[in-house]
């Protein structure tokens, strides 16, 4: 992987010697201080619109009339440099940046600031960087960003984003995500995961006050600010194409138990209880061993029998990118598809095949036309369409299904009989048919989004120096349709065995239930929304002498309609106004001062409370400008001081108007009459009127330190407390007597702290003339506790308060280990959890009241908060990549830890529930029983009913989800102007939990599992 790096100026010396004709010159734009390839350079003929970009060696070629001896160099962040051009034809030219890198631009809210008068907390990342074998380009934040927590959770094609989150949670319920920003205007989560890398520009995380400030109630979370590129005058257009194809395979897959281990377990698990005759016949185990006959003694493993090991994957891009000085353009076009690991079963029956096939198409489009010298138009479209093909059900209802469908008590089908007309499925009471439950149907869901933006540039230098203004205005639509077709099934069961006419034993059948029509059924569904956006913009930027001044001042208005709205509140269109504004001073690069605010409307509120005014301050002193840092200066290089304060606000918007009552007329019934033969239906609250609600308002605090030593090591540290108060909670302590459910009564009566610190280092080094290293790390860590939150009396059982704790910890109860014999049992205090206790089930503690007694009862005021919580408090990643000549590698590290998980829903059996449930194998690898009276066994007694006592959310099932991954790794080859690679993601996880992916999180591990990726890819420049 090519990595721009920063570096020093160095220019080769050349002669000036008069040329006569024109003529062709070329060379090379690297970086000085570590000879690292500058790709998309700007070279240009001095004095006239010829013009050039570096390629992907950072190689470029250019006409020089003859009448012209001047070529200009320049780079983003890069000293610009003019070399007069001699006799020689092939120039090396090694650009430098600033010592200080005080002219980098960095991408912020409305605007870009030099990065040496940036004070707030901002992460920049280049978008290559981001570049994964996924679909989603959210995969590719965890441990790259510092400040932002992410894990993926599912593998699912088209369904593999990640959940991110900016320096972790601050508050309750789903309104916890950034704000994402593209080219000015807010997208969706979505949205972002289908931008492909080759069209970005830049990619910013806003991250403290003075940062998200500016976007107010939106950026209470922080911000992500996303910038595609713009063409360039060049004297011909840069074509770039990518292709990749990858192979993706299971991280891991869940271990069931064959059909003999089941019955014997089942076998047991009725003896050691005492609950009744065993069901399996030794003669049936013995047959199912010998495999006599498949359909008598079926021994299927359903995972196998349902999924792939394999599934393979395209991606192609196309870009160009061009123009002159009036005109520039890039446009570019991405196709992936991605296939499921459903093996294609549904074809071996029907017509048709369930497999998961996404198709992705993304379009971008950036015309950019100067109408004069100070006025430029500009118009950005990004078109996003996405063809999904899968089964009918879920994928988490489908790897469920394992769960659900046992190996000994059927087969897939039974042979076809011409007297019917229908497959014969197997079937059993209490166990469903895993793969006719896949089969039988497939869904097309398509979708497309379009985002277009109008905007104009005025430059008002004429009027004063600095000044300008913008205007723009945004048009989305979006569009989902959806058409599932789905059959019913008939399944037999086997109803007596005899020896058939070739001495064989075989086997009569009957259908279970009445005959199911298998005539594909059709329904249909689909939504939709459009968006109006509008943005005016006053600009000021100058600078005197040693005095940097800016200022802006920014209005903006949002209306959104849905297009198939399921209520009166959402048949309503979402309004927002706000407007914002921000001030910055700078003396000597030395002394800096921020100041911004966000003014923002809501309806979510009453009359006098829908604005809110959220300021904020910030203070940079730039350490290493002074003269008495002189003597360290050349290890030291840099070092800035910097801090923030102010307030944020969330609106929650996702629940419409919530200080008006909401009421549902047919929600609820009663009867009259003399003997209550009358019955009418009425309305139920669905919630009470509050017009006291009001903006939830974080204070955050920023504290923060820039450095560089040598010239190579950039070090970035943040510390930072976030106190959000007013959280939008429904009550907890509602009086009986009110006559009203406590699920109807809102406010705002939450409070949560949230702090921690998040810290970034890069390093470049150049050894020799053809080798260069880079290495990179990131580090977060976020922690948050409930401060106040409106909930029941805990005063006797403080251990159930949730103050104090995390937002997304875990209220279980605490196991001891399993019990020893049925008579300490007796002498145990009695757990009421559910189920006859015995040896072999799990001991409970009790927990003392708040005056230290024991009631000798375990229930539900036994539970206390254990464990880290399931969304990480700690993100990490690290990298390293070398480059001698052509040939580059690159790897890279992402972990987690301070997280915990809590496994559920795997349990064996339980035919209380109507299902006669799988066996995963690693409850058969180690459960108690009498001949292993271990008490610490990974399960406790068989039950064959599921006992609440040991299937409750308990410390017994809770697990560290901590892993550390090798997320990525690449070897490339560069040719001339041809790049070949191969690389990898997700290739090893090192942690303490075996059974599945821990970054998929708790549950049973049954779900789409996240994949290990094996891509090889060309990319070429024209």
């Amino acid at each position: 992987m090519l990595a721009v790096l920063s570096g020093g100026i160095f220019a080769v010396p050349c002669g000036i010697y008069a040329q006569s004709a024109p003529r062709t010159v070329s060379g090379t734009v690297t970086d000085a201080a570590t000879g690292e390839p500058l790709i998309g350079a700007t070279v240009q003929v001095k004095g006239v619109t010829i013009g050039t970009t570096t390629d992907l060696n950072g190689m470029f070629s250019i006409n020089l009339p003859a009448n012209r001896k001047t070529l200009f160099f320049s780079y983003v962040g890069y000293e610009a440099q003019e070399i007069a051009v001699g006799r020689e034809n092939y120039l090396n030219v090694a650009l430098k940046q600033d010592a200080n890198a005080l002219d980098e631009v960095v991408v912020v809210g409305y605007g870009q600031q030099k990065k040496g008068m940036l004070v707030s907390s901002v992460q920049s990342i280049a978008p290559a960087e981001l570049r994964m074998p996924s679909s989603s380009l959210s995969t590719g934040f965890a441990g790259r960003l510092a400040g932002v927590i992410a894990v993926q959770r599912n593998g699912q094609p088209g369904a593999d984003q990640a959940d991110f989150w900016i320096r972790g949670i601050s508050t309750f319920g789903s309104a916890t995500k950034p704000l994402i920003i593209l080219d000015g205007v807010a997208i969706d989560a979505n949205e972002l995961n289908g931008l492909d890398p080759e069209i970005i520009e830049s990619f910013s995380v806003l991250k403290d006050a003075t940062a998200t400030a500016l976007y107010g109630s939106r950026g209470a979370n922080g911000v992500m600010i996303v910038t595609t590129k713009n063409g360039k005058n060049l004297d011909k257009p840069v074509i770039n194409f990518r292709f990749e194809t990858a192979l993706s395979t299971p991280t891991s897959r869940p271990e069931t138990v064959d059909a003999v281990t089941y019955m014997q377990m089942y076998n047991e698990s009725v003896l050691t209880r005492g609950t009744g005759q065993i069901p399996y016949t030794q003669a049936k185990i013995d047959g199912t061993r010998a495999g006599s006959n498949k359909y008598i003694y079926p021994d299927v493993d359903w995972y196998d029998e349902m999924f792939k090991n394999l599934a393979v994957n395209e991606n192609f891009n196309f870009n160009i990118r061009g123009g002159s000085s009036r005109v520039d353009y890039f446009m570019s076009a991405t196709v992936r598809h991605e296939e499921g690991m459903l093996k294609n079963l549904s074809r071996d029956y029907f017509s048709y095949n369930n497999n998961y096939s996404v198709w992705r198409y993304a379009f971008q489009n950036n015309v950019n036309v100067n109408l004069t010298k100070s006025t430029k138009v500009s118009l950005k479209i990004n078109t996003q369409l996405r063809d999904t093909h899968g089964p009918v059900k879920s994928s988490e209802n489908i790897f469920g299904m394992i769960m659900n469908g046992n190996p000994a008590d059927m087969p897939i089908t039974f042979p076809d009989d011409p007297t019917v007309n229908h497959i014969r499925w197997g079937g059993k009471a209490m166990v469903k048919n895993p793969v006719a439950e896949m089969v039988t149907g497939y869904k097309d869901e398509f979708q497309s989004v379009l985002n277009a933006n109008l905007s104009l540039d005025q430059n008002f230098d004429f009027i004063t120096e600095g000044l300008s203004a913008s205007a723009l205005i945004s048009f989305k639509n979006y569009s989902y349709t959806q058409t599932s077709r789905s059959a019913g099934y008939n399944s037999y069961e086997i109803s007596g065995t005899h020896t058939g006419d070739d001495g064989l034993e075989d086997y009569d059948l009957e259908i279970r239930g009445n005959e199911q029509s298998t005539t594909l059924a059709t329904s249909s569904s689909t939504d939709g929304d459009r968006k109006i956006y509008i943005q005016g913009m006053i600009n000021y930027n100058r600078s005197f002498g040693r005095h940097d001044v800016s200022a802006m001042v920014v209005y903006n208005q949002e209306e959104t309609a849905l297009g198939n709205p399921g209520s009166l509140f959402s048949s309503l269109p979402k309004r927002k106004q706000g407007l914002a504004g921000r001030l910055t001073y700078g003396y000597d690069n030395r002394y800096l001062i921020e100041a911004n605010f966000g003014y923002n409307g809501s309806e979510n509120f009453a009359e006098g409370r829908r604005f809110g005014f959220f300021p904020s301050v910030a203070v940079g002193y730039v350490v290493s400008q002074e003269k008495f840092w002189a003597p360290i200066k050349k290890a030291v290089s840099y070092f800035k001081l910097r801090g923030s304060y102010g307030l944020v606000g969330n609106d929650s918007e996702e629940t419409r108007f919530m200080y008006m009552s909401d009421l549902s007329l047919s929600g609820a019934g009663y009867t009259t009459g003399a003997d209550g033969e009358y019955t009418l239906s009425g309305p139920v609250y669905n919630r009470f009127e509050n017009k006291k609600i009001t903006w939830e308002t974080g204070e955050k605090l920023n504290v923060g330190v820039d450095l560089q030593f040598y010239n190579r090591l950039n070090v970035m540290v943040d510390l930072f407390q976030e106190v959000r108060s007013g959280i939008f909670l429904e009550r907890g302590t509602v009086p009986a007597f009110l006559g009203t459910a406590t699920t109807k009564v809102y406010g705002n009566l939450g409070k949560v702290r949230n702090r921690g610190l998040d810290l970034s280092m890069d390093y470049t080094h150049q050894i020799g003339k053809d080798f260069f290293i880079s290495a990179k790390g990131t580090f977060t860590f976020a922690r948050n506790r409930v401060l106040e939150q409106d909930e029941p009396d805990y005063l006797q059982y403080p251990n159930l308060s949730r103050v104090g704790r995390s937002v997304n910890s875990f209220l279980l109860y605490e196991a001891q280990r399993l019990f020893i014999d049925n008579n300490e049992v007796k002498y145990s205090p009695e757990q009421l959890l559910g189920g006859e206790i015995m040896a072999g089930d799990i001991k409970y503690v009790n927990q003392p009241d708040a005056n230290g007694n024991y009631d000798n009862t375990i229930n539900s005021n036994d539970r206390i908060y254990a464990g880290y919580p399931e969304v990480p408090e700690i993100v990490y990643g690290f990298g390293f990549s070398a480059q001698w000549k052509g040939l580059d590698f690159s790897v890279f590290f992402q972990g987690t830890a301070n997280t915990s998980l809590v496994m559920s829903g795997f349990h064996p059996f339980g035919i209380n529930n109507n299902v006669k449930r799988n066996v995963m194998q690693f409850v058969a690898d180690d459960y108690w029983s009498e001949s292993n009276p271990n008490i610490y066994a990974a399960y406790p007694r068989l039950s064959v009913v599921e006992y609440g006592n040991n299937t409750v959310a308990s410390t017994y099932w809770l697990r560290d989800a901590s892993f550390l991954k090798l997320k990525n790794a690449e070897i490339g080859y560069t040719y001339k102007k041809m790049r070949f690679y191969i690389s990898g993601s997700n290739l090893l996880t090192f942690s303490k939990f075996k059974l599945w992916d821990p970054e998929q999180g708790g549950g049973s591990g049954l779900k789409y599992p996240t994949q290990r990726v094996f891509n090889i890819g060309i990319q070429m420049t024209l």
